[in-house]
């Protein structure tokens, strides 16, 4: 997939502050972001799915232990022409405090913004022209997960009439992946967590659209899910290997 000459010049903003507390036996020393799949950090597999549809330019937002994160990107040999630079945003600033921190490098024209957590099969041109078509300030990819446990069906009665291996989830869900316009950065502060009060007033002013995507989506929330990510790799069966698909031909974006 390409995005085209538009996506190269479009920044992504990739929120890479977290300790990964829930990753105890893994984020110990190490920021959240350079916990690996295979053998690359999560944070290199999102910078490959957008690196793979045309994107070029990406901004970190680095708290814990930034420098490890600088360092790694430094020293890593990308595929593709990449210019990706970090920026401190402090040890506990809350997510939206540190795209705010960002305001001066993002406020240029539309960006994207993503989690360092996440992986999933997205067709980030697909988002783009869908934020371009509904003229609102922001999109928010929104994902229906798979439950964590299995469900029992049961009868009027109380009876359980069947089981459910883990079915996906009837409710939408934030899946990252987001793009913005620069007006957004005026509903952000220094003290602002990014999924509470700016989105919630985004929605509220009508600006904020979802883009629903129904593919594969995962995040690496636990130290389960980093097993369930690894085996996806080590299997071959890893669905957000963008990189490794046939491109296709999409309108440049604005």
């Amino acid at each position: 997939m390409s995005g085209g000459a538009g996506a190269a010049r479009m920044p992504v903003a990739i929120l890479c502050g977290g300790r990964g507390t829930r990753l105890v036996r893994d984020t110990h020393a190490i920021p959240k972001a350079l916990v690996e799949i295979g053998a690359k950090p999560i944070l290199w597999h999102v910078i490959r799915i957008y690196a793979a549809q045309g994107w070029r330019r990406f901004l970190l937002l680095t708290g814990y232990r930034g420098e490890m994160i600088a360092d790694f990107v430094g020293g890593e040999e990308w595929p593709e022409e990449v210019d990706i630079s970090c920026l401190d945003t402090g040890l506990d600033t809350p997510t939206g405090g540190r795209v705010a921190l960002a305001a001066q490098r993002l406020r240029d024209g539309p960006f994207c913004l993503a989690y360092a957590d996440g992986v999933a099969d997205i067709d980030l041109p697909a988002l783009i022209e869908f934020h371009h078509a509904g003229g609102g300030i922001g999109t928010m990819t929104v994902v229906r997960p798979h439950s964590q446990f299995g469900i029992a069906a049961l009868g009027d009665d109380g009876r359980v009439l069947r089981f459910e291996e883990k079915p996906r989830l009837e409710h939408w869900v934030n899946g990252g992946f987001f793009c913005f316009e620069p007006a957004f950065l005026e509903y952000l502060a220094p003290n602002s967590v990014l999924e509470r009060g700016p989105l919630e007033r985004l929605a509220v002013a009508g600006e904020l659209r979802a883009f629903c995507h129904t593919g594969f989506w995962d995040c690496m929330d636990t130290y389960k899910d980093a097993v369930v990510l690894n085996d996806l790799w080590r299997a071959g069966n890893a669905p957000w290997r963008m990189w490794e698909r046939r491109p296709r031909t999409t309108p440049a974006l604005q």
